[in-house]
């Protein structure tokens, strides 16, 4: 029977576990747990391969715990009886581990169905997720447990996981592998971070090889072709789609052009155009704004460009959007002015009008035939001084001025004009 490489090579100790030390290494809390022998109820957190069900398998292994296997994509409450009913019998004497992947696929009813059970110790819940458990784990599963982010392994620590599987292909084929310059090591950088995907890779690459006499060359282009776009992790619904767009916009606020074109290229070869597209336009209202407001127009261009053009010749305009927001002087005054200005409709505040700023009908309701408003274009500098807030709010203030050149040129005018410093 066929049996995955990446299966055959799974850690059995936590020592072999890649790229976890935070959590696994000497002294790190998780470590201490499982030396314990105490485990706790547990949601493991974080992106495919990079080891929460290898971790499952060594704390049932440690723990001499049975260990039962669900999927919540495809169990059933009726699969949760079935293991409830083999609590305290000789299949299960020292109680449950029980191994839940993906179990942000649990609707309310089917996590509730385990509460009784993790809660008088005789079931250890150890449920896995790739998606935050603080949005899509119901809240008596989550203060029933304890969240460990599994983070994305890095390139060097998976590295070292395809050597090893290298030179067990090696040993199992009696052939001695010649990888090209790069060829490993473009492995480890797309396949994103999957223990799981690299070592998969490697096997297709033994398996589809032409050995030489006992040599097997890897080669580059083979690599390429196996690894494909595995690096990519942006699925739509997914934490790290989100992910991406906020480091997109994150490195144009912070005026760095070098990763907003990063980001933006991820988001692009995993086929995100349009939520690329749709990003670069808010980051110009909210991140440039009134610095440059000119910057709208400029990036809805872009955008529409794009849009017509489809990719690849997209990514000409979306690349200037980018570069040209993320060296634009910033200002967020204008919507932050707006954010308060909601706080305090929300809040009530700020009720009817001030008499001249009426609509002229609704002298016809009363005796009274004259408003009082001042028509700013018949005075000096088109300003004249007058209330325009309601009663309540008069003197409430919500916009400052930006730093930004544009915006103090603004400031220094109406300081003029109105003759008092603002």
């Amino acid at each position: 029977m066929y049996q995955p490489l990446a299966d055959i090579l799974r850690p059995t100790t936590l020592d072999e576990v890649c790229g976890q030390e935070h959590i696994l290494g000497e002294g790190a809390i998780l470590r201490r747990l499982i030396d314990s022998g105490k485990i706790p109820n547990m949601i493991f957190y974080g992106p495919s391969g990079t080891g929460k069900t290898t971790v499952a398998n060594i704390i049932a292994q440690q723990t001499k715990r049975k260990l039962y296997k669900l999927n919540a994509t495809t169990a059933s409450t009726s699969d949760i009886k079935e293991i409830v009913s083999q609590l305290d019998t000789l299949m299960a004497p020292n109680g449950v581990l029980l191994y839940l992947d993906e179990i942000q696929s649990f609707n309310k009813k089917q996590q509730q169905s385990l509460l009784e059970h993790i809660e008088n110790g005789k079931i250890t819940l150890i449920a896995s997720t790739t998606e935050n458990p603080y949005f899509y784990v119901f809240n008596a599963i989550l203060s029933r447990s304890t969240v460990f982010e599994f983070k994305q392994i890095s390139v060097e620590a998976t590295l070292k996981a395809i050597h090893r599987a290298v030179a067990y292909l090696e040993q199992r084929t009696a052939l001695k592998a010649q990888p090209e310059a790069g060829a490993l090591e473009y492995i480890a950088g797309s396949c994103g971070g999957d223990i799981r995907k690299a070592i998969n890779a490697v096997e297709v690459l033994f398996s589809a090889g032409q050995p030489e006499g006992e040599i097997l060359k890897l080669t580059l282009e083979d690599a390429k072709a196996v690894a494909q776009k595995s690096a990519l992790r942006a699925d739509r619904d997914g934490d790290n789609f989100y992910d991406l767009l906020s480091a997109m916009q994150k490195s144009i606020r912070g005026s760095d052009p070098d990763a907003a074109c990063h980001y933006l290229a991820r988001l692009l070869e995993a086929g995100q155009m349009q939520a690329a597209c749709r990003r670069l336009m808010v980051i110009a209202a909210e991140d440039v704004g009134l610095a440059f407001p000119q910057i709208i127009s400029i990036v809805n261009a872009c955008v529409d460009m794009a849009l017509k053009l489809g990719m690849p010749e997209a990514r000409i305009p979306l690349g200037d959007a980018a570069v040209l927001m993320a060296t634009s002087p910033k200002s967020n005054s204008g919507h932050v002015a707006l954010d308060a200005a909601l706080a305090d409709v929300q809040a009530g505040k700020g009720r009817g009008f001030p008499r001249q700023l009426q609509n002229v009908h609704a002298d016809t309701y009363t005796q009274e035939r004259s408003q009082g408003y001042l028509y700013p274009h018949n005075y000096p500098g088109h300003w004249v001084k007058q209330q325009y807030l309601p009663d309540d709010i008069a003197d409430a203030k919500y916009y400052e001025y930006g730093e930004n050149k544009l915006e103090q040129a603004a400031k220094q005018y109406w300081e003029t004009v109105k003759g008092t410093k603002l």
